[in-house]
């Protein structure tokens, strides 16, 4: 039998940080925004939590644009 992780409003929560998630084309958000509208004191706690939900990519382009919005470069 499978038993949820998370009941209740906290389960919404993590259905609504799933959403901002989706690759920018299905309307995602990148993961300093979903880090502002969840309410994380960092991002880093923001990709433990969600992390394993964002697109896999090997492209230097999306990773270049992901480290300059990171470290702010």
């Amino acid at each position: 039998m499978l038993v949820a992780k998370y009941t209740g409003l906290h389960a919404l929560r993590h259905f609504y940080a799933s959403g901002l998630i989706n690759p920018k084309e299905a309307g995602g958000k990148d993961i300093k925004t979903v880090q502002a509208l969840m309410g994380h004191s960092s991002i880093v706690m923001t990709a433990d939590t969600y992390g394993h939900l964002l697109p896999s990519t090997n492209d230097q382009e999306a990773l270049a644009a992901a480290e300059k919005a990171l470290l702010g470069a």
